[in-house]
């Protein structure tokens, strides 16, 4: 009987199948599609599914869990208060005989007799004068402190008849600086008591929350094209996975920004270009004030003024002072890059004077025949306790560590330079929280996240589309990441900054 159906071949089909399992050019599989057949290799690739970690650990997330503690709160801002100095002292100069101008206070904040900017030496008090001629004890007699005015004390000396004499002979004028703080005070027998007080003096700061978003976006049709991977992340996706992989490496770069967002944010200032956007998504951002702008703005920056990130030990012994200035606390923890920490390691090393030109043993608890082991993971100095470590977000290529290199060194007052550490107190500070109406102990650094009742901002996430769990129309999967957070420094006068 006679066909009856017509069939049409197909064109450039591979139609020679070979009888037997062999490798002809009839009947392999090509991947690249660059012939007329659409085949041209002949043999399938050898898939390595186990997938290569080249870059180690690529999250640079974990500093704050180190050294500060995480809190909800409820508002659009915190606001918390720091105690002020217990003792007095200003500066100012010795313009006239026995006459102090007070100019600014001991945190260099102008003294202009304007109400609550006046001072807090009354008649009555014990001050010691200090300026580059020589030092004298003094008896207040009289203060002017009139709002609006200038303000000045009027002091009589304890060891010579003019002031100018007791410090050495060194001429009046409105160039002699002078330092002045009180030591007590002397009341003769039946005199009254005082008539002024000193109220506590106290600072309010204040942060808001950053509200960050991030997603990850996968197709219907490509979560069904399931190509299995072995792999490994550091949100714990291991074993063989797919597009999860994906969403994994999403999460972790959202958890880093996290972290990062507020070690670098600054909060937008009255003239800047964030600060003027007036429509658009941008309208209306007020950023948030990070580690770094916080330390820049209340705390100490150091200026290390050489290429090559040396330090020695009279530089430490200069950050000492600068501390003993502020709380004096007692514990600190250094988060270097890797420059720095190798100059902290030399410097510790060339302590020890058998170290030059050899190895050196006994000191460093190390023996001949073991390798020599010069890395330090601590050190006291003074009456201070040193904690180094290496700080991985200042090292990573693809964070800071890839920053620039600057090209001026101790430009103090710029930015010119790297962020090459931070010093960070240990312990905890005692603070005025005006939410809560009361003082609260709580570390230097602490995070604070937006969270009330079932709305928690801290590190939200939520899947949306078709795939899997159907939640809408829309033909893909979607997971959606999301915090509001703000970092609480407090006592920004015990860190310090170093800068290249």
């Amino acid at each position: 009987m006679a066909n009856t159906l017509a069939i049409n071949a197909g064109a450039a089909l591979n139609a020679t199948p070979a009888t037997t399992q062999s490798a002809l050019a009839t009947n392999y599989v090509d991947f690249t599609a660059t012939t007329t057949q659409g085949w041209a290799q002949q043999y399938l690739p050898e898939l390595m599914e186990k997938e290569a970690e080249v870059f180690g650990n690529r999250t640079v997330a974990g500093f704050l869990e180190m050294v500060g503690a995480e809190e909800a709160m409820a508002s659009d801002q915190v606001v918390w208060s720091e105690q002020g100095r217990l003792h007095l002292s200003y500066t100012g100069t010795h313009g006239s005989e026995g006459v102090i101008t007070i100019t600014k206070d001991i945190d260099g904040n102008d003294i202009d007799g304007a109400g609550e900017a006046g001072i807090g030496i009354r008649a009555g008090d014990m001050v010691l004068l200090s300026t580059a001629g020589g030092q004298a004890k003094c008896y207040v007699t009289e203060t002017t402190n009139v709002p609006g005015a200038a303000i000045s004390i009027t002091v009589k000396s304890y060891s010579d008849a003019l002031v100018v004499s007791a410090l050495g002979g060194q001429a009046c004028d409105s160039s002699t600086a002078v330092n002045v703080f009180v030591f007590g005070s002397e009341f003769k027998k039946g005199q009254d008591g005082r008539t002024e007080s000193n109220d506590a003096k106290f600072k309010s700061y204040s942060n808001q929350p950053l509200i960050m978003k991030d997603m990850f976006h996968i197709s219907g049709s490509d979560a069904a094209q399931i190509g299995w991977v072995e792999v490994s992340g550091e949100e714990g996706q291991n074993g063989f996975l797919w597009y999860l992989k994906s969403a994994g490496d999403t999460k972790s770069r959202f958890a880093d920004y996290c972290e990062m967002a507020l070690i670098e944010s600054e909060k937008a200032a009255a003239s800047s270009g964030v600060e003027g956007l007036t429509a658009g998504a941008g309208k209306g951002l007020k950023g948030t004030e990070g580690l770094f702008a916080a330390i820049e703005s209340r705390g100490n920056v150091a200026y290390q003024a050489n290429a090559t990130n040396d330090l020695m030990l009279e530089e430490f012994d200069e950050i000492l002072a600068e501390f003993d200035k502020q709380g004096a606390i007692e514990e600190y923890m250094m988060f270097l890059n890797r420059p720095t920490a190798l100059a902290v390691d030399d410097m510790l090393a060339a302590q020890n004077s058998d170290s030059a030109g050899g190895s050196s043993y006994g000191v460093f608890n190390n023996e001949e025949k073991m390798a020599l082991n010069l890395g330090f993971s601590g050190f006291r100095r003074g009456s201070y306790d040193f904690y180094k470590s290496d700080w991985k977000y200042l090292n990573d290529q693809a964070t800071r560590g890839g920053m620039a290199a600057a090209t001026t060194f101790g430009a103090a007052g710029t930015n010119a330079g790297l962020v090459n550490g931070v010093f960070i107190p240990a312990g905890v500070s005692s603070v005025y929280d005006q939410s809560l109406g009361k003082n609260l102990k709580r570390p230097f650094l602490h995070v604070r996240y937006r969270a009330a009742g079932n709305e928690d901002r801290k590190f939200k996430t939520w899947t949306t589309g078709s795939v899997g769990a159907s939640t809408s129309a829309l033909d893909a999967m979607e997971m959606h990441f999301l915090t509001e957070r703000c970092l609480v420094v407090q006592g920004a006068n015990n860190f310090m900054l170093l800068r290249g």
